[in-house]
């Protein structure tokens, strides 16, 4: 039964008692409750709605990027289906074949059981593999030894490439390391070293290096001081996490203590994979912070860190050189 104004008016006062006011009551009651009913059913229909379109984003942002991946126009970024005679070693490659923008891309290292999604830093005249990134302590860096063996993280942010890719990259040829650092007041340094590589899991992803050059200092071969190179040098040393204890440190597990994994002696000079403190200077137990001795000391954990590798003898055309007047090196 339906009611209308015009019901209530012609009913009158004199006639709204008896089973007519009660009929009208429960009437009343009833539509109030079928419309409370029809909103709740609206509410449920719309959160549905805001669901289904967000799952369409996602799905068409996935469309998006498969597409991308297999455009036939963009030769940084290559299908995982493609040969493997068609695939780029490292991100020099890329470079090469004429990609000039920072970004990831897949490349395919010689030994790799399938091709590895890398981010390519085209800044520093090109061509650089990023294998470590530090900028705002978003991602946890105290992992265990599986975990940086196959390495973790947001390649677009904070990420570690992954122990049996460096291996694999850096057993291709020779390749230089280039560590850029800032810290929380803005100053910048780099670090660079010729002949990087890491041996394989058997050897412990032993770290050798060579010449150094930068305005950092060199924190990796513990010559800063006179006496100091047999606990402070990372020459030749195993890495060591948290749950794998490598070190020369005989009283304890620099890992542990450290909250990092890294290439500790007894324990380090430099550890960019340390705690990550919002604030540069820092007190604790231990000097865990991200740490390069020879520029800010043991005690200031540094705002950022990008750690990239790219082979010894890359060239670039004078060309396609106009992004090393963008992108020059912190001095």
């Amino acid at each position: 039964m339906k009611l209308n104004s015009r019901d209530y008016e012609s009913a009158g006062p004199q006639k709204m008692t008896g089973p007519l006011f009660l009929l009208l009551a429960i009437a009343a009651a009833q539509s109030i409750n079928a419309s409370d009913g029809c909103q709740e059913e609206v509410a449920q229909l719309r959160e549905k709605e805001k669901l289904l379109k967000m799952e369409l984003e996602k799905k068409q942002l996935l469309i998006d990027r498969l597409r991308t991946l297999n455009q036939p126009g963009n030769p940084g970024k290559v299908s995982v289906n493609q040969s493997q005679d068609t695939q780029f070693t490292d991100c020099s490659q890329v470079f090469s074949a004429g990609s000039r923008s920072s970004g990831l891309y897949w490349i395919r290292p010689a030994g790799s059981p399938a091709p590895i999604e890398v981010f390519c830093d085209m800044s520093d005249r090109g061509g650089w593999t990023v294998m470590q990134r530090r900028i705002d302590g978003s991602e946890a860096f105290n992992r265990s030894w599986a975990e940086y063996k196959d390495g973790f993280g947001n390649k677009e942010a904070e990420f570690w490439l992954g122990n049996d890719n460096l291996h694999r990259i850096t057993s291709q040829g020779n390749y230089s390391l280039r560590i850029n650092l800032e810290d929380f007041d803005g100053n910048q340094r780099y670090a660079e070293y010729q002949n990087f590589r890491v041996a394989d899991e058997k050897e412990k992803y032993r770290l050798t290096f060579g010449a150094y050059v930068g305005t950092a200092g060199d924190g990796f071969s513990g010559n800063f001081m006179v006496g100091v190179s047999a606990w402070a040098s990372h020459q030749g040393i195993p890495f060591s996490t948290h749950d794998q204890d490598n070190d020369n440190y005989e009283q304890g597990n620099c890992a542990q203590e450290d909250k990092g994994g890294w290439w500790f002696n007894k324990c380090h000079s430099a550890h960019l994979n340390g705690r990550y403190y919002p604030k540069g200077h820092y007190s604790a137990m231990t000097d865990d912070g991200v740490i390069w001795y020879t520029w800010r000391g043991w005690w200031y954990s540094l705002k950022a860190s990008v750690m990239k590798l790219r082979p010894t003898d890359f060239r670039i055309d004078p060309v396609d050189d106009s992004n090393a007047v963008q992108h020059s090196p912190p001095s």
